[in-house]
Parts: C-alpha cells; sequence; structure tokens
C-alpha cells in the first residue's frame, strides 16, 4: 500500500477551480464527491489483503516485481489519455528531483514486499498495526528529522504508541516487526514525497518511481521464468491476468486518492486515513481468523488511544489557527 503525500490544508478544501464561499474564515462546505473518492481509495487499500492470497503460488518477491511492472504500464498509458506525458519526462531533467524518488522506490518497494509477505504468511493484523502506527511515526519524524517542536499532547501520544510497541513485544515474545517496518518505511516514504510533492504529481511521481524499479523488477521476473520457477504463463491465463491487474490495484487507489485530496480539508483527509487499517483488522479478525490474545489487543488499545490524543490535539491546533487567521 502506498499513498499519494499529503498537502498543506490551503491547497485542500476546495477544487482547484471552485470559489472560495462564504464570509473570510468561514469554513468550506464538504466537498461530497471528495469524500466519496477518498473513502474509495482507502476501502480499496483495506480491501487489499483480500487480493494478494488469490495471487498464490506466485510469491511476495515475484508479486512486488509484477506489481511493479505493470504499474508503470498502467501509468504510462494513464499519463497518454491525459496528456501528462511531458511532465513524467519533466521529472527527468531534475536530479534532485530523480534522486529523492529513487529513495522513494526503494521505501515503497520495502513496504510492500513486506506488506504482501505480511498478508501471505498470515500477519494481516500486524499490517493492520503498522498503519495505525503511522500516523505516530509521522510526528517522531518531525521532531527527528525536520527538528519541528512537538506540543505536550504529541508528546503523550508518542509514549503511549511506545508503550503500546513494549507490551506487544513482552507480551507475544517477539519485536511487530512487519507492523515496525510497515509503519517506518511508509513514514519515510511519505517525508520524502513531501519534500518533491509540490513539485511532482502523485500520478507522473508513481510513474517515475517504477521506472526506476522497473530494470530490477523485469530482470527477476526473467530469471523466474529462465530457471522455470515462475508463475506467469505457467498456472492458467486467470492467474496471469490477476498478476497484470496488480498494476491497477496500486495506481487505482492513488489515483482516487490523489483527486481527493485536492478536494478535502487535510483534517477530512486524516480522519479517513483510519479506515484502511480499520478494515485490514475486520479482514484479519473476520476472514482469516488470525488470533487476537489479549497481549494483541491490549496494544492495539494503547494505539488506538495514542492516535486519539494526536487527532484531538491536532483538531484543536488548526481551530485555534483559524481563530487567529479571522481575528
Amino acid at each position: 500500500m502506498s499513498q499519494a503525500p499529503q498537502h498543506p490544508v490551503n491547497d485542500l478544501s476546495a477544487p482547484p477551480d471552485a470559489p472560495r464561499p462564504g464570509a473570510p474564515g468561514a469554513p468550506a462546505p464538504i466537498d461530497r464527491l471528495g469524500v466519496v473518492l477518498g473513502a474509495s481509495a482507502y476501502f480499496l487499500w483495506g480491501a487489499m489483503p483480500l487480493f494478494f492470497p488469490l495471487l498464490q503460488p506466485a510469491g511476495p518477491l515475484e508479486i512486488i516485481s509484477h506489481r511493479v511492472v505493470w504499474s508503470l504500464l498502467f501509468c504510462l498509458l494513464l499519463l497518454l489519455v491525459m496528456r501528462k506525458l511531458p511532465a513524467y519526462r519533466a521529472v527527468f531533467r531534475v536530479r534532485r528531483t530523480v534522486g529523492l524518488l529513487a529513495i522513494a522506490a526503494v521505501l515503497v518497494a520495502t513496504n510492500w514486499a513486506v506488506y504482501v509477505y505480511g498478508v501471505l504468511s498470515g500477519h494481516v493484523l500486524d499490517a493492520a498495526l503498522g498503519y495505525f502506527i503511522n500516523p505516530l511515526v509521522t510526528v517522531l519524524l518531525a521532531v527527528l528529522v525536520l527538528k519541528e517542536r512537538l506540543r505536550p499532547a504529541q508528546w503523550v501520544a508518542l509514549g503511549i504508541g511506545a508503550s503500546a510497541v513494549i507490551i506487544l513485544t513482552i507480551g507475544l515474545g517477539r519485536l511487530p516487526w512487519i507492523a515496525l517496518t510497515l509503519a517506518i518505511s511508509f513514514g519515510l516514504y511519505g517525508l520524502v514525497k513531501n519534500r518533491v510533492g509540490r513539485d511532482v504529481e502523485a500520478l507522473p511521481g508513481l510513474a517515475v518511481e517504477t521506472t526506476l524499479l522497473f530494470p530490477v523488477a523485469l530482470g527477476y521476473l526473467v530469471f523466474l521464468g529462465a530457471t522455470g520457477v515462475g508463475t506467469f504463463g505457467t498456472e492458467g491465463t486467470g492467474h496471469a491476468l490477476l498478476l497484470a491487474s496488480s498494476g491497477i490495484v496500486t495506481a487505482l487507489p492513488l489515483l482516487l486518492f490523489g483527486a481527493a485530496a485536492r478536494r478535502l480539508p487535510l483534517s477530512l483527509v486524516g480522519m479517513l486515513q483510519y479506515l484502511a487499517p480499520v478494515l485490514q483488522l475486520l479482514v484479519g479478525l473476520l476472514v482469516f481468523h488470525e488470533p487476537m490474545p489479549p497481549a494483541r489487543w491490549a496494544g492495539f488499545s494503547l494505539v488506538w488511544l495514542a492516535l486519539i490524543v494526536l487527532s484531538v490535539d491536532g483538531l484543536r491546533a488548526m481551530r485555534a489557527s483559524r481563530l487567529a487567521a479571522t481575528r
């Protein structure tokens, strides 16, 4: 799972050409289409654990390689249809941007690989936990990398999140490495994308990332085919079509999210993001019947408490900022 970078609140409160109704400082009405688009994106991300088992007997690395190859082809087709190929080509003229997107490509490939491994190995709940933890990792990165000063409530949320990881490690007898790897890789990915988000839109950015990963992915698929262990073309037409559809499954929610992000306030986008891990949690519990011992319930509960503290504090800060702007 991967998402488009978030943007400043003022850039998200309405479509690009929409007028700002109401008096200065008055909140813009919620765009219903934006809510539908955003909810659809997170619903698709939340339902992804149901998709990857359909690709077996392909293993995680083969699935990721197909995901890269077919995502690139799908993105290039969309760029052609939407007449955005010049924006895609323009990215390669700026070395710094290409370098940052190369780092993003490695991070998103790591995220995809660990996520698919988690789903196929029966750790959907750990994957869900990772995306619940992700907002906390983002706040931590703001301190460590961007040198931002946190409000007291944000420190409290980080402390609660750290306690959750400790309880899960002690209670389950192992470090929740799948959850932590997903949260950290996606947090770093978001940080890198934030550095280039104003210069590169979501679709050209994803196309460049998959272009950079393409040689490795294609080389691995050729190797699998040459050694006779690849599943594309050997497990029937349906299996081949499912592997090819991974490109659409990857790019479609990103496009829906990108469209929603231009229509909705950042606060609403932030609330919608919890839809994906909630659905993953339900899939893990109700569909795959993964165990939920007391230690895991305790860990999840602490993470949810930390997210509540973080969300309430964020809403208060946003409200205070708006009141200050109207004075």
